[in-house]
């Protein structure tokens, strides 16, 4: 055999050899990704109850320090009030746009 042809053979082997490779990954990570998938779906309730349960939290703090200001006589109880409504009304809607983004 010359060198030209035994670059040649060792050539097609290892395309072989690398074409293999790349056929056998290719069910493993559909697989994975599916498994993935299934095992993410299922954290989606979870997690959103615990996203409403902080924006309770957060809405209960929220109206409490509200009240402490409205009965001392403070002029900034709108600024405050805007403040924590959105952040009750952001984790509110967070806990919707998870479970629409999971289909759940």
């Amino acid at each position: 055999m010359t060198v030209r042809t035994k670059k040649l053979f060792f050539s097609a082997a290892a395309f072989m050899a690398v074409n293999q490779a790349a056929k056998a990954q290719t069910g493993g990570g559909v697989t994975g990704i599916n498994a993935a998938t299934s095992s993410l779906t299922g954290y989606v309730d979870p997690v959103s109850t615990l996203i409403l349960a902080i924006g309770a939290v957060v809405g209960l703090i929220g109206g409490i320090r509200v009240y402490i200001k409205w009965n001392s006589g403070d002029q900034d109880i709108n600024k405050e009030l805007m403040g924590w409504g959105g952040s009750c009304l952001f984790l509110v809607l967070v806990s919707v746009v998870i479970k629409a983004f999971f289909g759940v």
